[in-house]
């Protein structure tokens, strides 16, 4: 496919539970700092507002990320994948960070080779 045939039309493409992966990364200096899952009534929700919302699959319900802990995710940019099923969203984090531990991004630990872990400076 070249550039002159993708289409330049919005086309999510959620899972079988109506979902979609959401990647929050740091506008700034790039770091992933957690992944959650959208349904549409989330993305809608976090394009109305420009603040991060995601659907809590453990709640089952709207999550707007850092409604209680103060830790808002503030949207600057949405970038999209080649099949529409994935996205990124460049993020302003506000307070403590991305983690529900309190750390700024989920991705904390490393697996080793012997399949332990080992905790990093996040």
């Amino acid at each position: 496919m070249t550039k002159a045939d993708e289409t330049k039309e919005l086309q999510l493409k959620f899972d079988s539970n109506g979902l979609i992966a959401a990647i929050a990364q740091d506008y700034q200096t790039k770091e992933i700092l957690m992944l959650a899952w959208m349904n549409i009534e989330a993305f809608n929700k976090t394009l109305e507002t420009g603040e991060a919302h995601y659907w809590s699959r453990s709640r089952q319900e709207l999550w707007h990320k850092g409604a209680t802990s103060g830790s808002i995710q503030h949207v600057k940019e949405i970038r999209i994948d080649c099949d529409q099923d994935a996205l990124v969203m460049l993020i302003d984090q506000k307070n403590s960070g991305a983690c529900h531990t309190g750390r700024r991004s989920c991705f904390y630990r490393t697996i080793q080779e012997d399949g332990s872990l080992t905790f990093t400076n996040a």
